[in-house]
């Protein structure tokens, strides 16, 4: 294990306009190592078997976080999107700097940062590079402009600026191959990716909300298939459609994967993304979500766009309160009495108005030993609670049930349980006004 005082790091599934950026601040900070997620998307991990020697990358589990004292990150913003590196998060001794053109949910508290929007975060580094006349090679060029091409769709995805041309004509003047550019960004279509289109074309429904014609697929898969994203992209052409969502679940693994591509700016696919617990741009995004059922996905992907109109209203005024809770020692045969009678599906369990856990009817399915519904319920409940504070908004409460699975949220004012707000409760706030 290396015990490296500088780093340089990306997100998890690193995309070309990641491991670009990784590169390239490499030349500004040669001092530091660059350090890639093991989870890298098939393009990029066949780019790196080619050319392993001339970018030397290491692995989180090759680094002691340790004994990091500076810390470059690009083209992320959020803790969470690191891999193996959380750690970090609460050191006062370290430097950061970040390098990112999202400019949303940013939890990642930089000491400098050159943090603006532009089709790639590739194109801020390379503006840098060429202002300080640092040379470039012909490889360095052309990875650099791959990654640029990728997250700017060649230049022609909404979000591309004027400075990201620039960026792409100074990386054309260093010797940027196209010819290698276009092997890598050219991607494989075959009979797994034509069968997974022809069964969103033959269940296809097109949704018109808020003036947006969108729509969203749910499809089965058995196992991994690479390149879905072009799948979404071609669904959305073919239907002529503003917006197209994919969820791509796989029962064996119990995962879905998520999709999403847009050709308006009304439909911020990348905003919507990240409310489900992953990223990506207004035109481009994804998330991967564990044990969620594809349909609570496709309400919440419709409820987020409904949503973005009603970001005014707050948890405290839609939380259920005073709270019904029980105390630890409460049996779980009594538990399961109150959430029998009062057709509850979950409980807070409080002592002295502290919140302790929860407990479900999920929990008390499990218990196989009847003599064990004697027992008291502080010995069942789950102690890691998600909860909210009331000031935060209905997509924020959406955001966490789907990313944990939970029905539920306490609503906690400082330690203080002061209300409850239910799955039910967050999806009729967003159905409401929707059309008959």
């Amino acid at each position: 294990m290396h015990n490296f005082h500088s780093i340089i790091t990306t997100h998890r599934n690193t995309d070309f306009d990641a491991l670009a950026s990784v590169a390239a601040a490499n030349l500004l900070y040669p001092d530091a190592k660059p350090v890639l997620p093991r989870n890298l998307n098939p393009n990029v991990k066949a780019f790196l078997s080619l050319h392993k020697e001339l970018f030397r990358m290491y692995a989180p589990n090759e680094i002691c976080p340790d004994a990091v004292k500076h810390l470059v990150v690009v083209d992320i913003n959020r803790w969470g999107r690191l891999e193996g590196l959380n750690c970090l998060a609460n050191r006062d001794d370290l430097e950061i700097i970040l390098w990112d053109h999202h400019l949303h949910d940013t939890d990642i508290l930089a000491d400098w940062k050159c943090q603006e929007a532009m089709g790639a975060t590739i194109s801020l580094l390379a503006r840098r590079l060429q202002a300080e006349k640092i040379g470039l090679t012909p490889i360095q060029a052309t990875l650099f402009l791959i990654g640029l091409y990728e997250d700017t769709g060649h230049l022609t995805f909404a979000g591309t600026r004027s400075d990201d041309a620039r960026a792409a004509a100074y990386l054309l003047d260093n010797d940027a191959d196209l010819g290698v550019l276009s092997s890598f960004l050219r991607p494989g279509y075959g009979a797994a990716h034509k069968n997974v289109l022809f069964k969103m074309l033959e269940t296809a429904a097109r949704i018109t909300l808020n003036g947006y014609n969108f729509s969203i697929s749910q499809i089965a898969i058995d196992g991994h298939i690479d390149g879905l994203a072009m799948v979404v992209r071609m669904y959305r052409e073919l239907l002529n459609l503003d917006a197209a969502f994919g969820i791509f679940s796989s029962p064996k693994n119990k995962k879905c994967m998520v999709i999403g591509r847009s050709d308006n700016d009304g439909i911020n696919v990348g905003s919507i993304m990240r409310s489900l617990g992953g990223g990506g741009h207004p035109g481009a995004g994804s998330a991967m979500l564990k044990a969620v059922n594809p349909d609570t996905i496709a309400s919440m992907i419709k409820a987020l766009i409904q949503g973005n109109q009603e970001a005014s209203v707050q948890i405290s005024d839609m939380m259920s309160s005073p709270v019904y809770t029980i105390l630890p020692d409460t049996s779980m045969h009594q538990v399961k009495t109150i959430l029998d009678r009062e057709g509850y599906t979950g409980l807070p369990v409080v002592d002295n108005k502290k919140l302790l856990g929860v407990i479900s009817k999920r929990d008390i399915r499990k218990i196989k030993n009847p003599r064990r519904l004697n027992a008291p319920v502080k010995g069942f409940m789950n102690r890691r609670v998600q909860t909210i504070s009331p000031d935060k908004n209905p997509s924020q409460a959406a955001r966490l049930m789907v990313k944990y699975d939970i029905g539920r949220l306490p609503v906690l004012e400082g330690d203080k349980l002061i209300g409850i707000i239910t799955r039910s409760d967050v999806m009729k706030h967003f159905y409401h006004s929707l059309p008959g």
